[in-house]
C-alpha cells in the first residue's frame, strides 16, 4: 500500500531545493521505488533551457545510477518558488516519455495534491498511445 501523503511530503521536501531562477517554478518530485526507498529531485535550470532537467527525471536518473530499476509511484508538486503548491502539477510531455520506458504504465501510480489530499492516476492515463518499443 503506498501512503500517498508521505510521498507528497517527500516531494514537498526535494522542491527546497529546486534551482529554478530563470522560471521562478520551483518542482519536487519524489519516486518510490518497489523495494520500499524514496528517490527525491527537484527541477534544476539552465539559463539556455534545453540543458535544464525536471524533477522527476532527477529522481528517476537518481534511481537508476544506484541500480533501482522498479517503480510503484511518483509523487509531483510544483508552483511558484515564493508559494505554497496549491495546483495539482502533472509531469511534463518529456517526462512522461521517459518515465514509460521504465515503468509499467499501467500500474505506475502518478500521485498529485488537489485541495489538500492526494489525487492519484496511472501514467497509462496521462500518457494514452505511448511510445512503445521492444527492450
Amino acid at each position: 500500500m503506498v501512503d500517498y501523503k508521505l510521498l507528497l511530503d517527500e516531494a514537498k521536501e526535494a522542491r527546497k531545493n529546486s534551482y529554478s531562477p530563470f522560471s521562478g517554478f520551483a518542482v519536487g518530485a519524489a519516486l518510490l521505488a518497489k523495494d520500499g526507498r524514496i528517490f527525491r529531485g527537484c527541477n534544476l535550470e539552465s539559463a539556455v533551457f534545453s540543458p535544464s532537467l525536471c524533477a522527476e527525471r532527477v529522481a528517476l536518473a537518481k534511481a537508476l545510477s544506484e541500480g533501482v530499476t522498479g517503480f510503484s509511484a511518483l509523487a509531483v508538486v510544483g508552483a511558484k518558488a515564493e508559494e505554497e503548491p496549491s495546483e495539482p502539477c502533472y509531469p511534463c510531455g518529456v517526462c512522461r516519455q521517459v518515465l514509460s520506458e521504465h515503468v509499467k504504465l499501467r500500474e505506475f501510480e502518478i500521485v498529485v495534491e488537489e485541495d489538500g489530499e492526494p489525487k492519484v492516476c496511472t501514467l497509462a492515463e496521462l500518457l494514452p498511445s505511448a511510445f512503445e518499443f521492444e527492450k
